[in-house]
């Protein structure tokens, strides 16, 4: 089975439940190198064109019972000091998560297939985020278990698109794509998920905190990583002469001599509307190769949209 193939029936699956084990299956054949990938330098053209019957929808199917509504309307969750209010903390982060399964999707085959990019990505890349995927899923999965175990439902509480907004703005870009979505939202996550943590603690909901801070915070940090990683491989990749032509290229270069660092300060501007807002969680963030030269220099961006990432 081709990763393309797996991806779109992913996206293109209504059910939370589908999306889960379809991808935890592609994980399978992918360690058992059943998994057919992209990326071979020596393809032929041919060979690397995109197919029609397996591009991604311009929005994943989602469970049908969600009522969504715009960020500033979806009401405050507590501090989790009573059920009701861990119950909607634990429906965000199943809602996160299942947005983030889509989103590790998407990247593969809408970037696999993509002029600018699908002759340049190695085989790596598609691993990568077919391992993000099975985290997510995973993730998806226990949070929803636990939600169901405190007497929720996935779909009792309005959520919001904001995520798959910045997905749709950055459609066209890989390089944008990793700078918002997994070095910025995803950095963001790090960043609350320990005062989220500390609430569920002092609640004395300690199984929901262990899962938190045991399973989903480290494999969250190797998430990050995967953006700062392939915004670097692209930003050496951009010296090559072979790619000398590519949008994303020519942007690049516009940045050597002042490093990576800067061309993903570019890219958060022109594709994030808000400033990033401190407190960081500094040491997860270095674990994910993301120094404070990345992020710091964003905290005075012009404030915009960014109030539903709080």
């Amino acid at each position: 089975m081709h990763v393309f193939d797996v991806a779109v029936s992913v996206l293109n699956s209504p059910s939370g439940s589908e999306k889960v084990e379809r991808t935890l299956a592609a994980l399978e054949l992918l360690d058992r190198g059943l998994l057919e990938l992209p990326g071979n330098p020596s393809i032929t053209t041919s060979e690397s064109q995109p197919r029609s019957d397996v591009l991604p929808p311009d929005r994943p199917s989602r469970d049908p019972g969600l009522e969504y509504v715009p960020p500033h309307l979806v009401p405050r969750r507590g501090k989790c000091g009573t059920l009701a209010s861990r119950v909607k903390h634990l429906h965000a982060l199943v809602h996160i998560e299942a947005t983030a399964v889509d989103l590790a999707w998407d990247i593969v085959a809408r970037f696999g297939q993509h002029e600018a990019y699908r002759d340049v990505l190695p085989a790596e890349f598609y691993k990568e985020f077919v391992v993000v995927a099975a985290d997510e899923a995973r993730h998806y999965a226990a949070l929803k278990a636990r939600l169901e175990d405190l007497g929720g439902r996935y779909g009792d509480n309005v959520v919001h698109e904001g995520l798959w907004d910045s997905a749709r703005r950055t459609k066209d870009r890989l390089e944008a794509r990793l700078a918002v979505e997994h070095a910025t939202h995803e950095a963001r996550g790090l960043d609350v998920l320990p005062c989220t943590i500390q609430k569920f603690k002092k609640a004395g909901d300690v199984e929901t905190a262990n899962l938190l801070e045991g399973v989903i915070m480290p494999e969250e940090v190797s998430h990050c990583a995967a953006g700062v990683k392939w915004i670097k491989f692209l930003f050496a990749a951009a010296k090559g002469e072979a790619y000398a032509d590519r949008p994303w290229a020519r942007d690049a270069r516009r940045f050597e001599g002042l490093g990576v660092e800067c061309w993903f300060h570019s890219l958060v501007r022109e594709n994030f509307d808000g400033a990033l807002k401190p407190p960081f969680n500094k040491d997860a963030r270095e674990k994910a190769g993301f120094s404070e030269a990345w992020y710091l220099p964003l905290v005075d961006a012009p404030s915009g949209r960014d109030e539903w990432i709080q």
